[in-house]
């Protein structure tokens, strides 16, 4: 009735959140950033959702499908993931395959989203269902290939609990890099420093 975006809308809500918000609250954020396109609204959700984790310090609830905010839960204390159980039945002689929704809550991230499964649900044309179905393969190959999710640890507060039995290699030539006074190396010298690295890198 304003004229403005249903985006428009869901940012001035989550702009009131944001600075209104106390350790108090308790914020329930439903699909945030759905409203423009897939990475500008991944990027906002992560940053919203770290904030309110980091400084807000509130009780949240996050509800999403964007699947790369389940690595908050390994970055940030006090995050954790969980999903609503579905069954999937795999297609048989005697029944095409689907899903039945367990209406329960379970701990961890859920790995995939059922959109195709409730759309067959709603009706929409079986033709436009197989279609959506090649599109969907096709699209998650190409993002798969690109990058699975955004390694923003920027702000981790979690503690890493899994401790190395060794020392990563990686960890010793980034400290000897450090360390080098790279003035001092003749082409040769910085040449074999190279070599050992690589060397020890690869074995």
């Amino acid at each position: 009735m304003r004229g403005q975006s249903t985006f428009m809308v869901e940012m001035s809500e989550a702009a009131n959140i944001l600075h209104n918000a106390t350790e108090r609250s308790l914020v329930v954020l439903d699909e945030i950033g759905r409203g423009t396109s897939t990475f500008d609204g991944l990027a906002l959700a992560w940053a919203i959702t770290e904030h309110l984790a980091n400084e807000t310090r509130c009780r949240t609830l996050v509800a999403t499908h964007y699947h790369e905010l389940i690595e908050l839960a390994e970055l940030l204390r006090g995050v954790r993931n969980y999903n609503v159980a579905v069954k999937e039945y795999q297609p048989s002689d005697e029944r095409e395959g689907g899903i039945a929704f367990l209406h329960r809550i379970v701990a961890g991230g859920a790995d995939k989203s059922y959109g195709v499964h409730v759309a067959r649900l709603a009706g929409i044309p079986p033709a436009v269902i197989q279609r959506s179905r090649e599109i969907l393969d096709e699209l998650q190959r190409g993002f798969e290939r690109e990058s699975r999710t955004p390694r923003l640890a920027r702000k981790r507060t979690k503690d890493k609990t899994q401790l190395l039995l060794f020392q990563d290699p990686c960890d010793e030539v980034v400290g000897e890099l450090r360390s080098l006074e790279a003035d001092r190396l003749t082409p040769a010298e910085a040449l074999q420093c190279i070599k050992t690295w690589k060397k020890r890198l690869e074995g």
